[in-house]
This record gives structure tokens, sequence and C-alpha cells, in this order.
């Protein structure tokens, strides 16, 4: 099993993965604010996903056959903003507006608000709720769409999680692919010290899901991974766990609690974010 300190995680970013960092600093710095470590870690699963596996329509973002990606830690909103305005949801001169009065871009998705954001989330453990739901309506109706949502590990601590999953496995929802963001590290700390999550994979097969894990910052293995659930005959709703680093391509915010959220940047904190992407 991977961990932290595995030197696979020290996976180099390509120019796609650095681009949508850049977009995920317009908001950061037009906002002088932000949860930087949360989004830096959500990049590349949001990039495959919307890339290569998903059925998305920018065009028309509610669908109906569109399949349905939910980012149950509204908090990691800004990587979710970048990916929405490369793929032209929304436009990308609005990302220099996040956090700002009367933007559509808040601290948390909103949905409805911001063209693609399946669920308005940040209140952590009801994203997954919400989308046990679509995936089970969805199979009622005999839809052929596919429901993906993504977790942060510290969400787990949520009660709602767990009773989410017994739902889920009951109803054989094999329609659906959660995604679990483990960058180990929470709003206050190591999720080891706070309320370790080990055996993370064995819990979830004890929930009647099948499990898989993955470098999270590997675009080609996250691509396979996802491509098996997209194609599986499973009877079970599955789970990735995505092994990555918090604050990741930043090398003085990776695996570093105090980028969880920053209140401000200073002059050099911006000038230091610029000079690791180039």
């Amino acid at each position: 099993m991977q961990n932290k300190s595995d030197t696979s995680l020290k996976t180099k970013l390509d120019k796609r993965s650095k681009y949508l960092r850049e977009l995920i600093l317009k908001c950061l710095i037009g906002a002088n604010r932000g949860h930087m470590g949360s989004a830096m870690s959500l990049v590349e699963v949001l990039r495959v996903l919307y890339d290569k596996i998903a059925k998305v329509y920018p065009n028309k973002p509610y669908h109906e056959e569109r399949d349905r990606i939910i980012l149950s830690k509204g908090h990691g909103c800004l990587a979710l903003y970048s990916i929405l305005a490369d793929k032209k949801f929304i436009k990308k001169k609005v990302l220099k507006s996040s956090s700002k009065f009367n933007s559509i871009l808040g601290g948390h998705p909103e949905y409805k608000k911001v063209p693609g954001v399946e669920a308005s989330t940040g209140a952590l453990g009801h994203g997954f709720p919400i989308a046990v739901g679509i995936a089970l309506s969805a199979k009622l109706k005999k839809k052929k769409m596919k429901t993906y949502v993504i977790m942060g590990d510290g969400e787990i601590n949520e009660g709602s999680v767990w009773e989410s999953a017994l739902i889920a496995a009951k109803h054989k929802l094999s329609n659906l692919k959660v995604i679990i963001d483990y960058n180990k590290i929470q709003s206050y700390g190591y999720v080891k010290e706070v309320l370790d999550l080990e055996p993370l994979k064995e819990k979830w097969q004890s929930f009647g899901f099948e499990v898989s894990e993955v470098n999270g910052h590997d675009v080609n293995k996250l691509y396979k991974n996802l491509k098996k659930f997209k194609y599986s005959k499973s009877k079970k709703p599955s789970i990735t766990i995505c092994h990555t680093v918090k604050g990741k391509g930043f090398y003085f915010a990776e695996n570093n609690p105090k980028w969880h959220h920053k209140n401000s940047f200073s002059k050099d904190e911006i000038k230091n974010m610029r000079e690791c992407l180039k």
C-alpha cells in the first residue's frame, strides 16, 4: 500500500497540470485567500475525470444524459473552478473574482450558481449522501449515467459517510464511484493524529465496496483505474483511494498543514507560487 512517503508520489507535473494550477492561482491571488493545499491535491483527479472519463456537456451543463461529478470536499472548489473554466463551463476571467462580493465563485461551490456544479457542498459529509441518492434514482429509472463523488480524507470522520456507504452497498449501486483524496492532512493536523483512518482499504471492503488504490497525481494510472469502473460489470459500488500530496507542486506547501487554508498572501509567497509553475 502507498503512503505519503512513497517516492512514486513525487510524480513530476506536466504542462497541463501546471496550467490548471495557474488557473487556481488566479483565484487565490484575486481573492487573496483560499484553500490552497486542499485544491492542489485534487487537480489530477479532476483533470482525468473531465478530460477522459465522464460525459459532460459544457454548452448544456445540466444535460439529462450527463454523468454527475460531485465535489463533496467543497473547500477544494478552486480546483473544480479551474477545470470548469478550462472546459468553458465558465469564463476564465471570472476566476479573478473568486470569493469577492457578487462573484459566482464562492469559497465553496454552489449548485446552479456555477454552471457545472452538481451540488452545494462544504458542510462535509453531505456530498456523498447526495451522490448516493442520484445514483439510486438513476438505477431505478434505468439510466446509463455514472455518478462520481470526491471526498477528502478528513471528511470521512463524518458519520453520514458511513451511513451512505451502507445504503450504497445495500442497493448495489454499481453506477457509483467514490474517490478519496487521501493527502493525509485535514484542517488542523495530520489525519493519523486527529483520527486515524487505517486500515482504510479494509474498512471500505467491509462495507461492501470494491476498493482500489492509486497514485492520485499519475494521470496514466488514474485513467486506467477509472476506465475499469466505467466499463465494469460488477454489482458493487466502488471506491478509489487516491494517495496524494497536499499542496502538490509547491515545495513549501507540500505536506504542510499551514497551507490548508490561507487568509492572505505576502508578495514573496505569491512570487514563490508563480516560480514553482515555470
